[in-house]
């Protein structure tokens, strides 16, 4: 059987603060159809300068700390030379070299191979927009 390729766009709304999104849910109800038993690898990218996408634990205080160690390392100042948007926005242009735009993970037996605690993310700290997009793309 020839590999196939098949991708989705999902629409994210982050709100107006500083958000971790899980995605995971929704990247399981794509690959249910998209892979459909199949192995294969699923890139996930958002294609926006202000937003990453990473693979951590949720609902146990990791997404808080994260975000609050995105604080420390930027702080919404006006240090930044990027000046446009809300005080201290040119720390949001500085985010996805620390939390890349993208992952590509392991799918097995069609479903996403994640370790115990670990889900896929989206981490947006531009409170200036509050609607994204996060691309799905499954080669298997």
């Amino acid at each position: 059987m020839a590999d196939t390729f098949t991708t989705h766009v999902i629409e994210v709304t982050t709100g107006s603060t500083e958000t971790v999104h899980d995605l995971t849910g929704a990247i399981g109800s794509f690959l249910r159809e998209a892979a459909r038993g199949r192995d294969g690898l699923l890139n996930v990218f958002t294609p926006h300068a202000t937003a990453g996408v990473a693979v951590i634990e949720t609902g146990a205080g990791s997404d808080d700390d994260l975000l609050a160690a995105l604080r420390d390392l930027l702080p919404a100042d006006d240090r930044w030379r990027h000046r446009h948007g809300s005080r201290g926005h040119g720390r949001d242009h500085v985010l996805p070299a620390l939390v890349p735009p993208h992952a590509t993970l392991p799918v097995i037996g069609g479903r996403l191979e994640l370790g115990t605690w670990q889900s896929v993310v989206l981490v947006d700290t531009n409170v200036d927009n509050t609607r994204r997009q996060v691309r799905l793309s499954f080669l298997g």
